[in-house]
């Protein structure tokens, strides 16, 4: 079965920069930048069939290209940190393209996404960082200027259950060009 989801890449020069805030944070486990992506919906482990027809009905999004626009870092997991992750500014077309893949997948007969929609790019999954460690990381590291990229498609992903996440391989990819 493969484990799907639907992102956006990150543009190679904008994931070098990124890649440059790793390290100095005890506990975390770096996402290598060839894997930096903006989820917009986590579908999971499905069959062939659904996957077909999800990949299928994907093709009926009809939407422009927009910025995107990557801003500061944070944490998710508050009192736990159980990752670091490059803030993405939440635009108009960015939210309605979600809700569109979200309403979409919901079509195929999957659950809805159990989560809030906060986009972000994960840089490190933490395992046993400590609240401090993580404060004292995010006031060294935390600010870098915005980077801005204009999507133009999204892509679907597959992987293979891991820890950490990756490597991600595009199963398909959707032009944005309404």
């Amino acid at each position: 079965m493969p484990r799907l989801f639907t992102g956006l890449e990150i543009p190679a020069e904008i994931g070098q920069t990124l890649s440059h805030l790793r390290g100095g944070l005890p506990g975390a486990r770096w996402v290598d930048p060839e894997n930096y992506h903006v989820t917009l919906r986590f579908i999971g482990d499905i069959d062939g069939v659904s996957a077909n027809e999800i990949a299928s009905l994907l093709d009926r999004v009809n939407r422009k290209p927009f910025e995107v626009a990557l801003q500061g870092l944070s944490s998710f997991g508050g009192k736990k940190p159980r990752a670091v992750v490059a803030s993405v500014v939440p635009s108009r077309p960015l939210i309605e393209l979600q809700a569109e893949l979200e309403r979409l997948i919901r079509r195929c007969g999957l659950d809805p996404e159990g989560r809030k929609f906060i986009p972000h790019v994960t840089l490190a999954r933490l395992r046993d960082a400590s609240n401090q460690d993580v404060a004292d990381y995010l006031s060294m590291r935390g600010y870098f200027p915005t980077k801005t990229f204009k999507a133009q498609r999204f892509v679907l992903y597959s992987s293979r259950a891991s820890t950490g996440g990756g490597p991600y391989v595009v199963e398909d990819a959707y032009a944005l060009s309404a």
